[in-house]
C-alpha cells in the first residue's frame, strides 16, 4: 500500500488546531439560575391549575368532548409518563361538572316473560328512591297480606261460604236418599265411595238374598238401581260443581282481601310516579301478578311450600325467585344520585363482563340459576351519559373486549351477554336483559404504535375514533414554562405533603428536565419522572437535615438513582480499565477510530466507547462490513455502512473505477448493533487506512454521514460524550482528549457538571463538525484538501492521499486483468480477453 512519505500532523495533538472552534463550557449545558425565581419557597406559590405543555392535546380533547356527532371518540397517544391519564381525567372531571347528571337505570321483572327483564329509566336519584319504595312495598306485603287472611271477618266469610256449600251439598244428598228410599234403596258409604244398594224392611239385601228372589224381581231391582245410579251421577256432578263454585267464591274473596291489602300501597306508588309511564306500567303488572298469586301467599301464611309439581319444577330450573316477594323488587344497576355532573369512569381491567356487565348465577339443587336481580352493571353503564377512559393495551389484551366495545359503540346500546353468547359458542339458557341505550365518549389511552396499527388494520377504528389527542414528551423552555414548572413542583409538594423547594432546588429540577429531553430549549413533560425526582429529593433533604429542598438535595437524588442503575456501566468500565475491552485514549493508529454507542437499559442509558477498525487492499469486493455479514447489524446500521461506498465513489473515483476491497468492523462486538451514528466513524477509519495517515486515539467520534460527506445529528449525544469521558478518567486525563460531535447536535448538549468543569479547565475538548473534511482534519492533524478544477486534490492532504491510493488500486486491478490474458491476444481480440473485460465490469459494478 502506497502512503505519503513521513506523514506528520499539522499540529501537536492538543486538540486546538483546524478550522473547527472548540466548544466553550457555556455551550455544553444551559443551566437554570435561582435568580429566575422570585420566591423564597415553593410553599408561597399558587398551586398549578391545569396542565402545562400539552396545548395541542388539550385542544383535541376539548374538541372531542364538545362535538356530539357519532364516531367522535378519542384516542390519546404519547410516550409513557407524559401524564396522559391524569391530564385527561382532570380535564374531563372539570368539564363533566358542567354537564347534566345522567339518568338512573334499573332492571325489573318481566311478569310475562321472566327470561327477558325490562329496563327502566328514571332521573338521577329517582332510581334509588323507587328501589327503596319497592323494598318497602315488599316488606308491607309480607306483613299485610298474611294479616288480611288472619282477620276475623275473613274467617267468618270463609266459614259462611263453606257452610253454604256444605248445606247445599247435604240437601242434594238428602233428596237423593229420599228418592232412593221411596224406591226401596239405601245410600251406603263404602271405602270406594257412596253406593246405592237395594233394601227391604230397612235392611240391605245381600247378594245371597238377591239371588233368592225370582228373576223378574231381580230384573226390576237392577233396572231401578241403574236409574238411581244415573241420578246419583248427576248429583255427584252437581256437588263437584258446587265445590268449584265454592273455590271460586273463596278465590274471589282472597283476591278481594289481597287487593284490599295491596291496592292502596300500589296505587300510592302509581300516583307518586305517574309522570313515568314505564314505572306505572310495571306497577300495574306487579299488581296483577300479586292478585294471580294469592294461593302462594296463603301457602306462605299457612307455613306451607308450593306443592304443585309445575311450581316445584320451575323453582328447580331457576325460573322463579327463591323468595316469592323478590319478584316485586327492582335491581338498581346505575345509581347517579351521588354524583355531580356527568360521570368520568376509568376502567383498569376492561374484560367483557367489566365493560358491558354480567349476569351472575347461584347454585341451587345441583344446577345454576339466575334472575333479574343478579344482573350487574359494567363500565359502559357507569359511564353512560359521561366519559369512559380505558388503557388501549389493557383493552387489546382482554379476550374479545375490543370487539364487544366496538359493537356497543356502533349500535349505541349496551347488550349484557357473555362472550359465548355474543359469538354463538354457547347456547345455555340464560337471561336476555333488555338493551340499554348508550350515549358516552370513550377515551382510549395508549402509545402511538398501537394507534397507527389500529388505524391501518381495523376500518372500524377509523370510523369510531376520529379525534387524536397527541401528547408530546417535551415543551418549549421559556420564562413562562419555567415559572409553571415551579408551580407544578409546589402543587406536588402540597398534594403529597413533601418538603418544599427553594429557588436553587427548582432550578436544578428545570435543568434535569431539559437533560431528560436532551435539548437546551425544551423541558420534559414526562411529569411522572419529575414527580419521582421531587419525592426522592424530599427524602434526601430529610436525610441531610434540610427544611427545604436545595440544589444539592436534588443532585443527591439524581446521583443516587444513577448509582442504583449503573452496575452494568461500571462493570464495562472495569473491563476497559483492565484491558479486557480494548480502548486507546492516547497515541496515533492508522485505520482505527474510537466510536461511541449508547446502551439503553430501559430506565437508564449510558455511552460505551467501541474501537472501529478498517483495512483496505487491492481487490474488487468493495466495502465489506464484517458485522453486517455476521448478521449483527440492524437495518439502519447496514444502511449507514452502505452509504460509505457512495461517498468514496463520488468523492474520489469520478474518472476511474472504484476497485478496492475494504473490511470494517466494530471490534469486540458480541451483540446486535443498530443505528447509523457510527457511519462517520467508519468513514474516518477507511480514509485513514487509504491515506496512511494515523488517527488520534485521544479523540472519540459520533455522527452519521450522507453520501455528500455532511455529518448528520444523532441521538444520545450527552451519554456518548460522558461515556468517553469516563474512560479517559479511568485511563488518565492527558489534557488533549475529547469528542467530535455533529454541529447540528449543539442544541442537544446538556452535559453533567463534571464534564463541563473539565472543558472549562482545558482538560477535555468537544468539537462540533459539519463535514467529513472538518472531522478528518481534526483527527489526523492534516488538511483535508479541496477538490481542484481538474478533479484532483492537493498533495499532502488527506483527500489527495486517498485519491492517489484509489487510483493506484484501480491501476493494479487493470494491470492484473491484463496479466491474466493469453500471450499474443493483446486483450483486444476475442475469446479470453473479452471474458476478462467482462469480469472487470462485473467487479466494478459490485464495488459501486
Amino acid at each position: 500500500m502506497s502512503s505519503p512519505v513521513n506523514p506528520q500532523p499539522m499540529n501537536p495533538h492538543k486538540g486546538k488546531s483546524g478550522p473547527v472552534a472548540e466548544l466553550s463550557a457555556s455551550q455544553l449545558c444551559r443551566g437554570s439560575s435561582p435568580e429566575e425565581f422570585d420566591f423564597q419557597s415553593t410553599e408561597s406559590l399558587e398551586p398549578l391549575d391545569g396542565v402545562i405543555g400539552q396545548e395541542r392535546a388539550l385542544r383535541a380533547v376539548s374538541f372531542g368532548i364538545g362535538i356530539r356527532s357519532p364516531g367522535y371518540h378519542l384516542y390519546a397517544l404519547g410516550p409513557v409518563g407524559t401524564g396522559k391519564t391524569t391530564t385527561i381525567r382532570k380535564f374531563l372531571e372539570k368539564d363533566a361538572r358542567s354537564q347534566p347528571v345522567p339518568d338512573d337505570w334499573l332492571y325489573v321483572n318481566n311478569f310475562n316473560d321472566p327470561d327477558r327483564p325490562c329496563a327502566l329509566r328514571l332521573p338521577a336519584g329517582k332510581g334509588r328512591e323507587f328501589r327503596d319504595d319497592m323494598d318497602r312495598l315488599v316488606e308491607d306485603l309480607k306483613t299485610d297480606v298474611p294479616r288480611a287472611f288472619e282477620s276475623k271477618e275473613y274467617k267468618q266469610e270463609i266459614a259462611a261460604i263453606e257452610e253454604e256449600f256444605q248445606q247445599r251439598s247435604k240437601r242434594l244428598f238428602q233428596e237423593l236418599d229420599e228418592r232412593a228410599r221411596s224406591r226401596g234403596f239405601r245410600l251406603v258409604q263404602t271405602p270406594q265411595g257412596v253406593m246405592i244398594a237395594p233394601a227391604r224392611n230397612g235392611e240391605i239385601l245381600t247378594s245371597e238374598k238377591l239371588n233368592e228372589l225370582d228373576e223378574k224381581e231381580r230384573h226390576r231391582i237392577m233396572e231401578t238401581q241403574r236409574g238411581l245410579q244415573k241420578e246419583a251421577l248427576g248429583v255427584w256432578q252437581r256437588i263437584q260443581q258446587l265445590q268449584r263454585e265454592g273455590k271460586e267464591r273463596t278465590y274471589d274473596l282472597d283476591r278481594r282481601v289481597v287487593g284490599f291489602a295491596v291496592d292502596h300501597l300500589i296505587n300510592s306508588l302509581k300516583e307518586k310516579y305517574a309522570a313515568y309511564d314505564p314505572v306505572s306500567t310495571f306497577l300495574s303488572e306487579a299488581q296483577g301478578a300479586i292478585l294471580k298469586n294469592v294461593q302462594a301467599f296463603k301457602q306462605i301464611r299457612e307455613g306451607e311450600q308450593p306443592h304443585q309439581p309445575q311450581q316445584m319444577l320451575m323453582a328447580l330450573m331457576g325460573d322463579r325467585q327463591s323468595s316469592l316477594f323478590d319478584e316485586y323488587r327492582v335491581n338498581l344497576i346505575v345509581d347517579n344520585s351521588r354524583i355531580e355532573g356527568a360521570p368520568v369512569v376509568l376502567e383498569s381491567n376492561p374484560t367483557v363482563p367489566n365493560l358491558v356487565g354480567r349476569i351472575e348465577y347461584q347454585g341451587r339443587f345441583g344446577t345454576l340459576v339466575t334472575n333479574f336481580r343478579m344482573i350487574k352493571a359494567g363500565a359502559l353503564h357507569q359511564g353512560n351519559g359521561g366519559y369512559l377512559m380505558i388503557e388501549v393495551n389493557d383493552l387489546l389484551t382482554r379476550s374479545f373486549a375490543w370487539q364487544i366495545l366496538k359493537r356497543a359503540l356502533k349500535k349505541e346500546k349496551i347488550v349484557i351477554e357473555g362472550v359465548g353468547e355474543a359469538f354463538g359458542a354457547i347456547t345455555t339458557r340464560t337471561l336476555k336483559p333488555e338493551p340499554i341505550p348508550l350515549n358516552l365518549k370513550v377515551i382510549l389511552i395508549g402509545d402511538p404504535s398501537l394507534y397507527y396499527l389500529l388505524y391501518h388494520v381495523d376500518p372500524d377504528f377509523q370510523e369510531l375514533y376520529k379525534v387524536k389527542a397527541d401528547f408530546s414528551d417535551r415543551m418549549d423552555r421559556n420564562p413562562e414554562t419555567t415559572q409553571k414548572y415551579a408551580r407544578f413542583v409546589s402543587t406536588i409538594c402540597r398534594e403529597e405533603s413533601l418538603k418544599h423547594f427553594d429557588p436553587s432546588g427548582v432550578a436544578r429540577i428545570v435543568e434535569h428536565s431539559a437533560r431528560m429531553v436532551n435539548h437546551q430549549d425544551k423541558l420534559s413533560t414526562k411529569f411522572g419522572d419529575i414527580v419521582d425526582l421531587i419525592r426522592q429529593s424530599s427524602y434526601w433533604a430529610g436525610q441531610n437535615g434540610n427544611h427545604v429542598i436545595r440544589a444539592e438535595d436534588v443532585q443527591k437524588a439524581i446521583e443516587e438513582k444513577i448509582y442504583r442503575l449503573s452496575r452494568l456501566e461500571e462493570r464495562l468500565q472495569e473491563m476497559i480499565e483492565e484491558g479486557t475491552i480494548l480502548i486507546d485514549t492516547d497515541g496515533w493508529v492508522v485505520g482505527q477510530v474510537n466510536g461511541i454507542s449508547v446502551i439503553p437499559l430501559g430506565d437508564y442509558s449510558f455511552g460505551k466507547p467501541s474501537r472501529i477498525t478498517a483495512r483496505t487492499f487491492a481487490g474488487s469486493r468493495g466495502v465489506v462490513n464484517i458485522d453486517r455479514e455476521a448478521k449483527l447489524g440492524g437495518r439502519i446500521y447496514n444502511k449507514g455502512t452502505m452509504i460509505l461506498a457512495g461517498y468514496l465513489g463520488g468523492t474520489y473515483a469520478g474518472n476511474v473505477p472504484l476497485t478496492i476491497s475494504a473490511s470494517l468492523t466494530l471490534e469486540q462486538l458480541y451483540e446486535e448493533v443498530e443505528g447509523d451514528s457510527a457511519s462517520s466513524v467508519e468513514l474516518y477509519a477507511l480514509l485513514s487506512s487509504l491515506s496512511g495517515f494515523p488517527i488520534r486515539q485521544d479523540m472519540a467520534v459520533t455522527g452519521s454521514v450522507n453520501q455528500h460527506g455532511e455529518v448528520q445529528p444523532i441521538g444520545g449525544v450527552n451519554e456518548k460524550i460522558e461515556g468517553f469521558f469516563h474512560v479517559c478518567r479511568l485511563k488518565g486525563i492527558t489534557g488533549s482528549q475529547g469528542v467530535l460531535i455533529p454541529q447540528k447536535n449543539l442544541k442537544n448538549l446538556m452535559l453533567r457538571e463534571y464534564v463541563v468543569d473539565a472543558v472549562k479547565e482545558g482538560r477535555f475538548h468537544i468539537y462540533p463538525i459539519s463535514t467529513i473534511d472538518e472531522g478528518i482534519t481534526l483527527l489526523t492533524g492534516r488538511r483535508a484538501g479541496k477538490r481542484r478544477p481538474d478533479g484532483t486534490y492537493p498533495d499532502g492532504t488527506v483527500n489527495g492521499a486517498v485519491q492517489r491510493r484509489i487510483h493506484e488500486l484501480a491501476e493494479k486491478a487493470r494491470t492484473f486483468g491484463r496479466y491474466k490474458e493469453k500471450p499474443g491476444e493483446g486483450g483486444t481480440g476475442e475469446g479470453e480477453s473479452d471474458g476478462g473485460e467482462s469480469d472487470r465490469g462485473e467487479c466494478n459494478e459490485r464495488a459501486f
